[in-house]
């Protein structure tokens, strides 16, 4: 079991410490061509994207599997620090702030770099970006108000600066709001889109077996500790295979 431990803190200092930087990640993310973030010029007066000129090309194919395999990293790396404190390994109490810190990572991502044409990086503007009738826009950025909400909530309870049992909603309920979204979630005219909603519908599916194993944690709390151990590690195992199947998504 300690072997376990270390390997363990050893894969998360590992993670953390690496120099993440664009050219790495997209050498170790990506296929070998490059990722452009310009914005798109074939925008329509609307200012809605033309998906016939970016969905399915080569570009708009690299942007969006590095987006799902960014990502997958930090929601595998979460996961395994979730799975270490559910085995009841000896880790050091900042491996309980893994959770909060990837999700924040990925939630300013996503706020960022989520949509090539959206704000910031992109041609749309804010209101077109966050009240515009682009759904798969919309939903991207609700993954990263999501995860930077449930960051800081996360943050606050496992430092002990939040005791109201409120305080889990975030991580909770929105988390299964963005679970049950990604089986409604689309591409557009993406020529690969049926391939592409399998992935959202395996995604989807182990999230809401996350999201329940979550909810038992605290529904459970009172009972016995060996029942609330089993919880913990299903809503840890749930979430390391969400990680895998976002770093081995594909269209």
């Amino acid at each position: 079991m300690k072997q376990w431990a270390s390997l363990l803190s050893v894969l998360v200092l590992t993670v953390v410490q690496f120099p993440w930087g664009p050219d790495v990640l997209a050498q170790l993310f990506s296929e070998p061509h490059q990722i452009s973030v310009a914005p798109d010029t074939t925008n329509n007066p609307h200012g809605e994207h033309a998906e016939g000129e970016w969905e399915g090309s080569a570009q708009g194919i690299a942007y969006s599997e590095f987006n799902h395999r960014f990502a997958g990293l930090f929601v595998l790396l979460l996961g395994l620090a979730e799975l270490g404190h559910a085995l009841r390994y000896h880790l050091p109490f900042w491996i309980r702030l893994v959770l909060p810190s990837a999700l924040g990572v990925i939630g300013a991502y996503l706020l960022v770099w989520s949509d090539h044409e959206a704000w910031p990086i992109g041609s749309l503007s804010f209101v077109q970006t966050f009240f515009g009738q682009d759904q798969e826009i919309l939903q991207h950025k609700f993954y990263g108000v999501f995860g930077t909400t449930a960051a800081v909530s996360e943050t606050l309870r496992r430092i002990g600066w939040a005791q109201h049992p409120s305080w889990a909603a975030p991580l909770g309920f929105l988390g299964l709001v963005g679970t049950l979204l990604l089986f409604f979630h689309s591409h557009g005219n993406h020529p690969a889109n049926h391939m592409i909603e399998l992935h959202h519908a395996l995604l989807g599916s182990l999230g809401v077996g996350a999201a329940i194993s979550n909810a038992m944690i605290s529904w459970t709390a009172s009972a016995s500790p060996h029942l609330v151990k089993r919880w913990e590690v299903a809503w840890a195992g749930f979430v390391v295979l969400m990680g895998i199947q976002l770093l081995l998504y594909f269209e």
